[in-house]
């Protein structure tokens, strides 16, 4: 199941299409769907939760919290929706867009998906490609 969650007053368009993707995604990554819960929140709510389980003193775009055992997939996924803003604005991408690459990015990590070293995170960037051309014919 998947849910979404809001800590802002940011609301995701068209949440039930999202859904099936992502569940989509997850299938042809050979998975099996538990609970995904997605936190849509600020900078500060984030950059709190990276300072208190990460230890990082910096502001992100997405912390997963992976639960996932085995390839049963559950987690929480928390998206400060002002760091997509401002990425997407450098990036020169649409919000959209890159609001759905980080949408994903969290479920790849959880189907095994690493983007720590330069390979495996071209790896990751051709898997986040091959899912939003696939959200594209949805």
């Amino acid at each position: 199941m998947i849910n979404f969650n809001y800590e802002t007053d940011f609301k995701l368009l068209e949440d039930a299409k999202i859904s099936n993707w992502i569940s989509s995604i997850i299938i042809k990554e050979k998975c099996k769907e538990d609970e995904i819960n997605y936190v849509f929140c600020d900078d500060d709510y984030l950059h709190k939760l990276n300072v208190q389980f990460l230890d990082h003193d910096t502001l992100t775009d997405v912390i997963s919290f992976d639960y996932s055992v085995g390839k049963k997939l559950q987690g929480d996924i928390f998206i400060s929706i002002e760091r997509v803003k401002d990425n997407a604005k450098d990036f020169n991408v649409e919000f959209e867009s890159e609001l759905h690459r980080v949408i994903i990015h969290g479920v790849l990590h959880y189907c095994g998906y690493k983007d720590k070293t330069e390979a495996d995170a071209s790896e990751m960037r051709l898997k986040e490609n091959e899912a939003l051309d696939m959200l594209q014919t949805m």
